[in-house]
């Protein structure tokens, strides 16, 4: 049986920041070119492995192969039964757990369609899940979809939208020794980020799960000179929104919290960055229901972002599970252990039948 702890460290020891993952996506088309029961196919830096024994049923089985930048946690490290390293928990445990069983389940109850794809760290537009449902959909077909999001070997149902608004507020320019003559635009965000701070999360249960929106500044720009009043100061928010609206609904409540604290027709503006609704939990598909009893616990509301909400957006149900503490993705101190691997696989492989 593979030491999932050494293949996950295997993994890490391959660089692969996104926009770079073409080495790690060799290594799999390799990996996965060898098993004469899996039709392989490549697309970019996408790698796309099915089974075709006609089974009633189609099960997505889907992982990022790019990291973000390494902090200090390059060099995979083994210790005991744990790995160190970027990319440990989100997701190369995640995509060893995924190898493994790809490699050794010829004959599996349900049709399976293994994913491993580039860019899901960067914006969304870049992303090379987005760019196999535009070149070749017909790849990503399935009835029900596993996103190996790290996640403690527990399911996370759903996840929530998000959304980025950059407001810029206008001013006056003076000299500071006389500001009474200009208009101070960093001053005007003072009320904007009190009603941000003093802000009450929204939570909705969908399906038994509770979804706790978020709301936070995550940019200030401003200031000409040190001695000059700026004229001119913007503030970046980042909501996350249930996934019982959609962006319109969420950006509406988003401006009814701040009226009055920006004005057009002052030369204030509201430009969305970004915005990507997020999908309701859909764990009572059958598949995705024998992977919430197969886990042994109830499950959770996916509070971030995933590509669960790409396959909710093409009719694919979806969930989140995978090997990996979800609080330690992008940590210097990211992990998996080996217990967590063996936990996914073990659920999985009785998932899928093998």
């Amino acid at each position: 049986m593979t030491d999932l702890l050494a293949a996950t460290a295997a993994l890490v020891a391959v660089p692969s920041l996104s926009h770079h993952e073409q080495a790690l996506a060799d290594l799999v088309e390799g990996i996965l070119g060898e098993c004469a029961w899996l039709q392989t196919e490549r697309v970019g830096d996408n790698v796309v492995a099915r089974t075709t024994l006609a089974r009633s049923q189609r099960l997505v089985l889907a992982g990022h192969l790019d990291t973000v930048p390494p902090a200090g946690n390059a060099a995979a490290r083994v210790e005991g039964d744990t790995v160190w390293g970027v990319g440990a928990a989100d997701m190369k445990g995640g995509l060893a757990v995924m190898l493994d069983l790809a490699t050794t389940t010829p004959a599996p109850a349900v049709d399976l369609t293994w994913c491993f794809y580039a860019r899901e760290e960067v914006g969304r537009a870049d992303s090379g899940l987005l760019q196999l449902w535009q070149q070749r959909p017909e790849l990503l077909d399935g009835d029900a979809a596993i996103l190996g999001e790290p996640t403690a070997a527990l399911v996370e149902a759903g996840c929530q939208g998000t959304m980025r608004v950059r407001i810029s507020l206008t001013g006056i320019r003076a000299h500071t020794a006389r500001p009474f003559t200009g208009r101070n635009a960093i001053h005007r965000l003072a009320p904007l980020l009190s009603a941000v701070t003093a802000w009450e999360s929204r939570v909705v249960v969908l399906g038994g799960c509770s979804y706790a929106e978020q709301l936070q500044a995550v940019a200030v720009d401003g200031g000409v000179a040190g001695n000059v009043v700026p004229d001119a100061a913007s503030v970046t928010l980042n909501l996350r929104y249930a996934p019982d609206r959609r962006r319109a609904e969420a950006e509406g409540a988003l401006r009814q919290l701040l009226e009055g604290t920006f004005d057009p027709d002052e030369g204030d503006t509201w430009e969305v960055l970004d915005a990507a609704d997020g999908a309701p939990p859909s764990l009572d598909h059958p598949l995705l229901a024998a992977l919430v009893e197969r886990s042994g616990a109830s499950p959770s509301a996916k509070v971030g972002w995933t590509d669960v909400a790409s396959f909710w957006e093409h009719g694919v149900p979806a969930a989140n599970f995978g090997p990996g503490d979800p609080l330690l993705a992008h940590h210097p101190d990211e992990c998996v252990t080996r217990a967590q691997l063996e936990r996914t696989r073990e659920v999985l492989a009785a998932l899928i039948g093998r």
